[in-house]
C-alpha cells in the first residue's frame, strides 16, 4: 500500500471503510460487553472514542483528497489484513461480472481489474495460506485467502456474471447473495436431467437446421446461437408449476418464436410447415400469407410436478417490444380473477393472484436496449394499478440484433440490460454455450 508524503493511507486502503462496518460493529459490541475480551490496541482505541470528543474548525480543513491517518493505535496488522480480505470479497460481489467467463465467442476484451489485485487491497502472496474470517460470505466462518479467492472466482467470475449490489433492499440482496453463494456446493444435475436437456437442445437445433434446408431463401428469424433458451424455458415452467403457478403468459417477438411454439408450447410441426408453404387456413377460413406465422398466438397445457400449467403465447404485432405491456395487462387481469375467486371462498389473500400467474418476456438484445416502451413498462412495474408482482425477462443475445459488427457501435452502455437497473432488478449474464449454467 502507498502513503502520501505525510505518511497517511488513502481512505479506500484503510480498514475504516463502510465495507468493514459489520466487523467493527461486532468488535465494538464485544468491547462493550467485556473490554478485556478485545486486544489492547483495540481497547485503547475504543476508550478514546468513548471518552473524547473531537471538534474541527471547518475553515481550517484543506482542499484535496480524503485520507485516513495510519496509526498503530487503530489496529494490528492482522486486523488490517482482515479488513483487506473483506474488501476483496466485496469487490468480487460488485465487479466480478466484469471478468466473468460468459462470452462463448470470446470477443469481449477484459482487462485485469486492480480491485482483484492483492497488492491493491493491501495483501500479498504470503497471505494466501493464512486463515481469515469470511464475514457474510455464505461458507464456513474461517477459510484461507486462497480458498476465499477460488470460491469467489467460481461464484462471481464463472459462466454466470451477476449484478445485484445495486439493489437497496437489504433483505432482497441477502436472499440473492445466499442463493448465489451456495451454488458451488449444490449437487450436479442427475444424468436423467442432463439427458433430457440434451434432447431439448437437439430438438431446438434440429428444427432450425430443417427449416434452413427445406425453406431456403425464406425469411427466418432463427434461434441459432441461442438454443439454450429452450431448456431454460422448460426448466422455468416445471419449477413454476412445482411452486404453485397455474398460468404463464409469454410475450416475445420473431427471434426464436417458431422454436418456442414447437418445442415449448407443443405446436404441431406439420401445422408450422403448412404455414411456410402457404397451406394454412385460419379458424375464420382465411388463408394467411406472408410472415403471419411469426404473429400467431398459441396456448396449451403442460404437466408439471405441481399440476397442469396453462401457457399462453401472446399474439405478436410487428412493432418490437410493444407486446410487453400487453402481456403485463393480461397477467394483471388474470391475477385479479384469482383474487376475486379467493374472496368468494373467504380466503381473502391479496397475493393469491401474483402467486398463480406470472409473465415471461423474451427480448432480443437490440430491442431491449433500443425500444423506449421497455423503459416505460418497467416504470409502471411497481405501481399499485399495474404491478404484477414481478416479471421474468429473458434476453437472447445471439449477436445478430444490430446491423453493426461491434456492440460498441450499437449502444452507449456496457450491457444491453442497463435500463433494468432503474427498478433495481437483479441481472444475470449467462454463457449461452453452457447449458448447466
Amino acid at each position: 500500500m502507498r502513503t502520501d508524503d505525510r505518511g497517511r493511507w488513502p481512505l479506500y486502503q484503510s480498514y475504516l471503510t463502510s465495507t468493514n462496518a459489520a466487523y467493527l460493529d461486532s468488535l465494538y459490541e464485544t468491547y462493550e460487553n467485556d473490554p478485556q475480551a478485545v486486544a489492547t490496541d483495540w481497547r485503547q482505541s475504543f476508550d478514546t472514542l468513548r471518552y473524547e470528543s473531537v471538534t474541527t474548525n471547518r475553515d481550517s480543513l484543506p482542499n484535496g483528497n480524503v485520507y485516513a491517518y495510519h496509526d498503530e493505535q487503530w489496529g494490528t496488522a492482522e486486523a488490517r489484513k482482515q479488513s483487506a480480505v473483506l474488501r476483496l470479497i466485496n469487490a468480487y460481489r460488485s465487479r466480478g461480472h466484469l471478468i466473468a467467463r460468459n462470452d462463448p465467442l470470446q470477443l469481449a476484451i477484459t482487462n485485469p481489474l486492480e480491485d482483484f489485485d492483492l497488492g491493491f487491497q493491501g495483501l500479498s502472496s504470503e497471505d494466501l495460506d493464512t486463515l481469515f474470517d469470511t464475514g457474510s460470505l455464505s461458507v464456513r466462518q474461517k477459510m484461507t485467502l486462497r480458498e476465499i479467492i477460488d470460491f469467489c472466482d467460481t461464484v462471481y467470475c464463472g459462466p454466470i456474471g451477476i449484478e445485484y449490489m445495486h439493489i437497496s433492499r437489504m433483505e432482497e440482496k441477502r436472499w440473492l447473495q445466499a442463493r448465489l453463494e451456495t451454488m458451488p456446493v449444490r449437487p450436479l444435475e442427475s444424468a436423467e436431467v442432463r439427458c433430457e436437456m440434451l434432447k431439448q437442445l437437439s430438438a431446438a437445433e434440429g428444427l432450425e437446421r430443417y427449416l434452413h434446408s427445406r425453406y431456403v431463401g425464406q425469411k427466418r428469424f432463427s434461434l441459432e446461437g441461442g438454443e439454450t433458451l429452450i431448456p431454460l424455458l422448460s426448466e422455468l415452467i416445471q419449477r413454476a408449476g412445482a411452486n404453485g403457478v397455474r398460468e404463464i403468459v409469454i410475450g416475445m417477438s420473431h427471434r426464436g418464436r417458431l422454436n418456442v411454439l414447437v418445442n415449448i408450447l407443443g405446436k404441431s410441426p406439420a401445422e408450422l410447415f403448412d404455414e411456410f408453404e402457404g397451406r394454412y387456413t385460419s379458424a375464420s377460413g382465411n388463408t394467411d400469407t406472408g410472415d403471419v406465422k411469426y404473429h400467431q398466438g398459441f396456448s396449451s397445457d403442460v404437466d408439471t410436478p405441481g399440476g397442469v400449467v396453462h401457457l399462453a403465447l401472446a399474439f405478436n404485432p410487428s412493432h418490437l417490444e410493444i407486446i410487453g405491456p400487453v402481456v403485463e395487462g393480461s397477467v394483471r387481469a388474470r391475477q385479479e380473477r384469482y383474487i376475486a375467486a379467493s374472496f368468494e371462498t373467504m380466503d381473502r389473500r391479496r397475493d393469491e393472484g401474483k402467486q398463480r400467474v406470472i409473465p415471461v418476456l423474451i427480448h432480443g438484445d437490440a430491442a431491449f436496449a433500443g425500444q423506449g416502451v421497455v423503459m416505460e413498462t418497467l416504470n409502471m412495474s411497481s405501481t399499485r394499478g399495474f404491478s404484477t408482482g414481478g416479471s421474468i425477462h429473458v434476453i437472447v443475445n445471439n449477436q445478430i440484433g444490430f446491423t453493426t459488427s461491434n456492440p460498441l457501435d450499437a449502444r452507449s452502455t456496457l450491457y444491453c440490460t442497463e435500463v433494468a437497473k432503474m427498478v433495481q432488478a437483479p441481472i444475470l449474464h449467462i454463457n449461452g454455450d453452457d447449458p448447466d449454467a
